[in-house]
């Protein structure tokens, strides 16, 4: 199954290359889900199922594409944990409950720019093999909310044994935040992932409880890829339809 035709960024305001990404998602109950969400969303289905997930990856040159990347800044570890919404207009979108990044400067730009529920964090991704290692823990945080994940990457799906489900939860062009009480959505373009295989070795976390979620329950179903490079467009204010 094609993955759902992403939207063309004419004008990106950041370029940005995304690697080693493992994806594991749950399955939540709507209201769950529904109770986090600012005024204008709902939440999205697979069939009658809501979906939230948690990505760790790296990510490199990050930069605007008027400008040359920076060795240091450019390149950072980076975990979001988000859910799949419907916005006013209808169109599909993700909303992130908090993204934890190992760049102080990126966290305060994108908090200030976008009003993106940044944190800063201690963060690290290791290999060994064809094992990936995440580690983080938020720094400013008297709770200090923290994770490790370790998975065992496999070889690439087959094209035919990608469903609609496999899409739905890594295939998505446009993000939403609120800024000054009004919502804002980001369009977001990469060509379709290389999605392969993988085994999860050790999760422990409290991102979601940091959230306000309720813990997940079972295992989440788990994918992985070596990375996209993408576009990211610029802000504007959500349309509502008529």
């Amino acid at each position: 199954m094609l993955a759902p035709p992403m939207p063309r960024v004419r004008t990106a305001m950041m370029i940005q290359q995304w690697r080693q990404l493992t994806f594991l998602h749950w399955r939540y109950p709507a209201e769950a889900v529904r109770r986090l969400l600012p005024a204008g969303l709902t939440p999205d289905t697979a069939g009658s199922d809501v979906w939230v997930g948690l990505i760790p990856f790296m990510m490199r040159e990050v930069r605007p594409p008027w400008l040359p990347e920076l060795p240091w800044l450019s390149a950072f570890a980076e975990t979001n944990l988000r859910t799949y919404v419907r916005g006013p207009d209808g169109e599909p979108g993700i909303y992130f409950f908090s993204l934890d990044a190992a760049r102080l400067p990126a966290v305060i730009a994108a908090r200030a720019g976008l009003n993106l529920p940044y944190r800063w964090s201690a963060m690290s991704l290791r290999t060994d093999g064809d094992v990936i290692d995440y580690r983080g823990v938020r720094r400013a945080e008297p709770r200090g909310a923290s994770y490790r994940i370790r998975v065992r990457t496999g070889a690439e799906f087959p094209e035919a044994e990608l469903g609609e489900l496999d899409h739905f939860l890594t295939t998505r062009g446009r993000l939403y935040t609120t800024v000054g009480g009004r919502l804002i959505t980001v369009e977001v373009w990469h060509p379709d992932w290389p999605l392969h295989r993988a085994e999860l070795l050790e999760l422990r976390q409290d991102l979601t409880a940091a959230a306000g979620l309720p813990d997940p329950a079972g295992a989440p179903l788990v994918h992985y890829s070596p990375g996209v490079r993408t576009r990211i467009g610029l802000p504007r204010r959500a349309r509502v339809s008529r």
